[in-house]
């Protein structure tokens, strides 16, 4: 089984939320959990941001039926940036996996990116992001009232510019409950990938659903508690 978190998405206090202010949007702690389908099987992921000393530890745990996922990513925050100092990502499938580590050298303005036990040395002449610090940005962008839609995000031996757009608002359902969400499509260059998240403002931009369809192949995540 293929599990992909592309904000990922994605990608609120203590989650009894309250909408942080435009001039304050740093996103709050938040532990929830998420129904995960791909191909038929039906698994669960918790996702959890909480403060570590001086910064912010946000993580991913994801399992079903032999596959899992295991992502981190640490990063300080003010009410206006988000600088991840490093992240890993661990999948594994009956029992064979991989990692993808990152590790951020503001002052060297460079990115060490590690995958199979090979370290790709990048020059990062603007701030870039993992996957799961790329979340975070983009909710604090949104909860200041601000959405560039286009960021540096670290592959595996390059940084790719990579763009979202808005694709209007709505109300869903989900198993946690009903939501008046901002639905928000990553840019693919390959028409026939499609991701979308669907944020709650009302839990600071927290994303109660993302959708995402590979070759065919359609995964979803949906909120089921806020712990």
């Amino acid at each position: 089984m293929k599990m992909t978190y592309a904000l990922p998405l994605i990608t609120a206090a203590s989650l009894a939320v309250t909408t942080v202010s435009a001039q304050a949007a740093v996103v709050p702690n938040f532990s929830a959990t998420y129904k995960v389908q791909a191909e038929g099987i039906t698994g669960t992921a918790t996702r959890t941001l909480a403060k570590q000393g001086n910064g912010y530890r946000y993580s991913v745990k994801g399992s079903a039926l032999g596959a899992s996922i295991n992502q981190s990513s640490d990063f300080t925050m003010s009410a206006s940036s988000v600088v991840p100092s490093k992240s890993s990502s661990s999948t594994k499938f009956l029992g064979i996996g991989n990692t993808h580590s990152i590790a951020f050298n503001g002052a060297k303005k460079s990115v060490a990116s590690t995958y199979k036990g090979k370290t790709t040395n990048i020059s990062m002449p603007r701030q870039a992001y993992d996957d799961l610090s790329l979340e975070v940005k983009i909710r604090q962008e949104l909860m200041a009232g601000k959405f560039s839609g286009s960021y540096p995000l670290v592959k595996r031996t390059n940084i790719e510019n990579t763009k979202f757009k808005k694709a209007g608002t709505s109300k869903i359902t989900v198993p946690a409950g009903t939501y008046e969400v901002l639905r928000i499509d990553r840019v693919h260059d390959d028409k026939d990938r499609i991701t979308s998240f669907w944020l709650a403002p009302s839990l600071d931009y927290l994303p109660v659903k993302v959708s995402q369809t590979d070759d065919g192949k359609v995964y979803s995540m949906e909120l089921t508690k806020i712990n």
